[in-house]
């Protein structure tokens, strides 16, 4: 009688650990967490650089609907960084948005020209009147990450 509580206990365990795990891929170079700061600190950490690396942690906020060729991730204060990859050379997921990601490359701050962002939008699958109302360019710092971590729960 022993053994089939035990039994049932360790089953029930093993239950709420799967329950509880997290799923985890791995896109481009195989990164680590390890060192990782939130995006919303990103900026900060920059000060007057115009490059630099760094591995950041954050949340998917959007993913190109037709490839999956980039990624914007929410770095706080309604802004988002867009996230592209070293050479072209691996995809995310296109439903990955909302997911929690860790990204590590090189952060640039860059003026990204009007031609740029309405193809970006259209990526998006953003509306035809919403892309006609982009008529400036925007500075912002944008990612290119050599490896992606996305953990989906």
């Amino acid at each position: 009688m022993k053994k089939l509580i035990y039994l049932i206990g360790f089953a029930f365990i093993l239950i709420l650990n799967q329950a509880n795990a997290q799923e985890v891929s791995y896109f481009g170079e195989k990164i680590t967490e390890a060192g990782a700061i939130a995006a919303s600190k990103l900026s900060e950490k920059m000060k007057d650089k115009k490059t630099m690396e760094a591995k950041v942690t954050g949340t998917i906020v959007e993913v190109c609907k037709k490839k999956g060729c980039w990624m914007t991730i929410d770095i706080g204060n309604d802004q988002k960084m867009r996230v592209t990859f070293k050479d072209y050379a691996f995809f995310v997921p296109k439903d990955a948005s909302g997911q929690k990601v860790v990204i590590e490359g090189i952060a640039q701050k860059e003026v990204t020209d009007i031609a740029t962002l309405k193809h970006y939008a259209e990526d998006a699958g953003k509306p035809k009147e919403e892309i006609e109302k982009i008529n400036k360019p925007k500075e912002e710092i944008t990612f290119e990450a050599k490896g992606v971590i996305i953990k989906k729960k």
